[in-house]
């Protein structure tokens, strides 16, 4: 008789209430099916797989025990929801992931109503879980809530001010602290029978006690890796953790990929709770897929691949990286000036200072997901100095601000911020667009702002930046490949505020800040095949302008469109603002700024993206005549 194959277990969730009628071993059954799901949409879309992998366990016993979306689960940063999505109600969608019209490669609240609160950006989930759990006390959306939040976001002070605050509150709410800095196998036999018949039965102000006995039935390496874990929280309050000390009652470490001590745990705490609970679960970034497990970065960020062999497919380039451009001008730069130190927060690799560590070790501080203090720990460095080179994608820059104000501009001290992802970056949408810099850079008295062109002109820029040190600097550049210019062996300082010719033209000028320029010549040939010839030059700086090559442009055209990857407020602006003060706009000058749009552009291919955003070549050709109120132009003859 043959037997009828048996329907897999997650072909038979839809949404996270259908959890609640499988047993736990059927539990364990579909964990193992969702990280293979996992696996194989990332292949074919590419993203943050390490993160997904590590709370597959954790992810399907929070959908079990909690009742989603009464119960709202906030993922921190967000890189970790993959599998959350597939059970959500989204598998059908799940390799659209990071594309054009598909899924966020993040949580977004209006993708789903599994997606309580957006993110994208680090130690959030505390505070928003908080305020969840007030507002549920207060009348509003009912359930509990719960922060999945990793070790590495809680290097941030946001995160221990919400802890703060949540001991103050005495709210019941859930923290899980998902802890992948240890690796651990997933005991087995007398631990997990201790673990499932003690917690299940235990009160809940016993399981902080239940969690130390059950440390003894561990192997002796995991003995150790248990103890360093509570030896790593160990806080200013003799006998308890930090944890305690703020109020938050503490239980773990606990193994995270073993449902057999994950669902006793959350199940009692659910059931038991009634202030705020800290669970430190331990798991393993990558978990399941070797080569995962095997890479330097645990899977972290992968482009699409192989899933037998997790060989990564990468389109093929003849230009390099602008941040491997910049990390390399940067060491040449260190190698004749002992005073250059670097600082990145929690992005050795993203920001190319990897390279920058390894040659000099003791001159390259990487201080976790700590914006606020990298800045004005590189202040500090000025102060004492040094020259500091802060190297920060532009969206994190954000997180920085008051400090870059205050600690830096204020007392004019010459730190450089290296602006990496300026623009629009792909695939990871709005959230890490980098938008907004320039406008809230170029308005503080002293700042000196760069953008690079291409390539060379970055090489150049760090150099400039290396020699400036009458107040501070920042230069930006892009997300990916630079156009494929030559390059010159190294750097040489620019002239502050001096831009550059690039083609002569006439009747109308475009000034370009920044990678744009590419696209702006590509529009320049276009419209000099339709009879028209643009004038184009590189504005370099956008603080200080280059006021005598604008008010050129100015009185010798009949038109000025200035043309950046920025939001409005920025380079543009400060152009117009320098015309209005010299009165050039009464002389009939037509006056035109092409910056990214008033909106936030969800994720797609950079290039789509600026497309959308208007300005690709065709848009700037259609701008031209638009302000020139040329409807059709013929060959001149």
């Amino acid at each position: 008789m043959t037997q009828r194959p048996q329907t897999p277990t997650l072909d038979r969730v839809t949404v996270p209430a259908d959890l609640k009628g499988l047993s736990d071993r059927e539990l364990k059954s579909l964990a193992d099916e969702l990280r293979a799901e996992t696996i194989s949409a990332v292949s074919v879309t590419g993203g943050h797989l390490g993160a997904g992998l590590g709370v597959v366990e954790l992810t399907v016993a929070l959908h079990a025990v909690f009742d989603a979306p009464r119960d709202k689960i906030i993922w921190d940063v967000g890189h970790q929801c993959y599998p959350h999505k597939i059970l959500t109600g989204r598998r059908d969608r799940i390799r659209t992931l990071r594309m054009e019209g598909g899924l966020s490669g993040f949580t977004k609240r209006s993708e789903s109503a599994y997606d309580p609160f957006g993110a994208a950006h680090s130690s959030t989930s505390i505070s928003a879980a908080l305020g969840f759990a007030a507002a549920r006390d207060l009348g509003g959306d009912p359930g509990d809530a719960v922060a999945v939040i990793g070790d590495g976001s809680m290097s941030a002070g946001m995160a221990f001010e919400a802890m703060n605050n949540a001991g103050h509150l005495k709210k019941r709410l859930f923290i899980i602290l998902n802890d992948n800095e240890m690796s651990i196998a997933p005991p087995v036999g007398a631990l997990s029978a201790y673990l499932s018949r003690l917690y299940a039965g235990a009160p809940f102000q016993d399981l902080k006690e239940v969690a130390k006995g059950a440390v003894k039935f561990l192997p002796e390496p995991f003995q150790e890796g248990a103890k360093r874990a509570k030896e790593m929280l160990k806080g200013m309050a003799v006998g308890g953790t930090l944890f305690e000390a703020l109020g938050i009652s503490y239980v773990g470490p606990i193994d995270g990929h073993d449902l057999d001590q994950l669902l006793p745990v959350l199940r009692t705490a659910k059931a038991r709770a009634t202030g705020p609970v800290l669970i430190h679960v331990l798991t393993k970034k990558g978990k399941g897929y070797a080569p995962a497990e095997r890479a330097r970065d645990k899977g972290h960020a992968t482009a699409k691949f192989d899933v037998l062999t997790g060989e990564q497919v990468k389109a093929p380039s003849n230009a390099p990286s602008y941040t491997k451009v910049f990390a390399q001008s940067l060491l040449k730069e260190a190698e004749v000036d002992g005073k250059i130190v670097a600082i990145t927060a929690a992005m050795p690799d993203g920001t190319g200072l990897n390279l920058f560590a390894e040659r000099f070790p003791a001159r390259c501080f990487d201080v976790g997901i700590a914006e606020q203090h990298a800045v004005t720990f590189a202040a500090g460095l000025a102060a004492g100095g040094m020259r500091p080179f802060c190297a920060l994608y532009s969206t994190f820059l954000q997180r920085g601000y008051d400090q870059v104000v205050h600690d830096v501009a204020i007392q004019r001290l010459p730190v450089r911020f290296a602006i990496d992802r300026a623009g629009l970056v792909g695939a990871d949408g709005a959230t890490h667009a980098g938008a907004f810099d320039v406008a809230f850079l170029a308005n503080l008295p002293g700042m000196v702002v760069m953008a690079a062109a291409d390539e060379a002109e970055l090489v150049h820029m760090v150099a400039t930046a290396a020699a400036h040190d009458d107040g501070p600097s920042a230069f930006r550049f892009p997300r990916g490949d630079g156009v494929g210019v030559e390059m010159p062996e190294r750097g040489r300082p620019l002239e502050i505020g001096k831009g550059r010719i690039m083609r002569q033209g006439n009747r109308v000028a475009l000034l370009s800040f920044g990678t744009r320029l590419a696209e702006v010549m590509k529009a320049a040939e276009a419209l000099a095949a339709l009879g028209l010839s643009p004038t184009v030059a590189d504005a370099r700086f956008a603080k200080p302008l280059d006021r005598e090559l604008i008010l050129q442009l100015a009185r010798h055209h009949e038109a000025l469109i200035t043309i950046e990857e920025g939001a409005i407020g920025g380079f543009g602006s400060h152009v117009a603002q320098m015309l209005a003060d010299e009165g050039v706009f009464d002389t009939g000058l037509k006056y035109r700024s092409m910056v990214l749009p008033d909106i936030f552009i969800d994720q797609a291919s950079p290039e789509a993206m600026y497309r959308i955003a208007g300005m690709d070549a065709a848009h700037i050709e259609a701008k031209v005549l638009a302000t020139l109120g040329i409807e059709r132009i013929g060959r001149r003859a």
